[in-house]
């Protein structure tokens, strides 16, 4: 679920685990995985400038070191699939 201290309007959220881990490369804050629906959400700190590297990623106008995307693909795996009660 949502962290209850970060409104949702603070949030830039996705479905898409290459997009979040392309975020994540970036610096951007990984806020929370909101797994309430069958498709888990990836919430991101909304910052300046994330809805240009969304729309590099959409157009395939970025780079990426490809260590540090696996790196940040791991991580999104386990926060995805990790059982926190």
């Amino acid at each position: 679920m949502i962290m209850e201290f970060v409104s949702t309007k603070d949030l830039y959220q996705t479905s898409d685990i290459a997009l979040g881990s392309v975020l994540l490369s970036y610096g951007l804050k990984l806020e929370a995985v909101d797994k309430s629906n069958p498709k888990a959400v990836f919430c991101f700190r909304w910052e300046k400038g994330i809805e240009q590297l969304a729309e590099g990623f959409w157009t395939h106008n970025l780079q990426v070191d490809p260590l540090l995307y696996f790196n940040s693909l791991k991580e999104l795996k386990t926060r995805l699939y990790q059982d926190i009660k």
